[in-house]
């Protein structure tokens, strides 16, 4: 139970990735908040401390808002955890001016929105941490996906200054970077192209996104305290 008593905020935490870091944090006796944009199936956490809250975090005013009242309701926020994202792949010829600035919006305004948002309430506690989830696509690159690639390396740049500004008030800003974990968009993968992904990740298998939720906990927990700025690869070997 290391995350007794400590509120938690995931955003777009209702599927994927998200929903197994909350289910994490919550499992560790932490209160959690998750955020989401559209919809969200309540059932999946009808057992568990989780409290969900619909927030569009490219929308600065409501990011704000929404902080506000947590930690008004809550006393404090311990931990951040920037997750919602989305995808519009498409190569750059054919790509709409629509489909880059939804990525970027949702993907890199939306950790800034909520990282801003966060900053205030932390400083005064003298204690946080914040870990954003970029992706492999942001370090390496990705064919189709220049927005997606170019919203996540711009999460591991915005990791690094944060970092640095918030280090002497005793709060923590680190990132990870996936590879292909097990979801529902890799689900809908055919069978050849999930073989040619395969072929280049040295262990030979997609993360389960309860992997990705561990290191999440690592980061976020005292273990960690002496580690800031930095991005974690939990991709099985892809990126060396």
């Amino acid at each position: 139970m290391r995350f007794k008593d400590k509120v938690v905020v995931v955003t777009g935490g209702s599927r994927g990735i998200g929903k197994s870091i909350a289910e994490s944090f919550s499992d560790e006796g932490a209160t959690v908040i998750v955020t989401y944009k559209n919809a969200i199936d309540e059932s999946y956490f009808d057992s568990k401390n989780i409290k969900h809250y619909k927030c569009d975090v490219a929308d600065a005013k409501a990011v704000g808002e929404l902080v506000d009242a947590l930690v008004k309701e809550f006393g404090k926020i311990d931990v951040l955890v920037n997750n919602a994202g989305i995808t519009k792949d498409g190569l750059l010829m054919r790509m709409s001016e629509d489909d880059w600035n939804a990525v970027i919006d949702t993907n890199l305004k939306g950790v800034f929105n909520f990282t801003k948002a966060v900053t205030r309430p932390m400083m005064g506690k003298k204690s946080g941490k914040i870990v954003n989830i970029t992706s492999i696509s942001g370090v390496i690159g990705n064919a189709g996906q220049a927005n997606y690639s170019a919203s996540k390396a711009g999460v591991i740049g915005f990791t690094k200054a944060v970092a640095k500004e918030l280090a002497s008030r005793n709060i923590n800003v680190n990132a990870i970077a996936p590879g292909f974990i097990e979801t529902e968009m890799t689900d809908k993968l055919s069978e050849e192209v999930k073989t040619n992904y395969l072929s280049n990740i040295p262990l030979k298998r997609f993360a389960k996104a309860d992997e990705v939720a561990g290191v999440v906990k690592f980061l976020a927990s005292d273990d960690a305290a002496y580690i800031t700025g930095q991005t974690l690869c939990v991709d099985g070997g892809l990126v060396m």
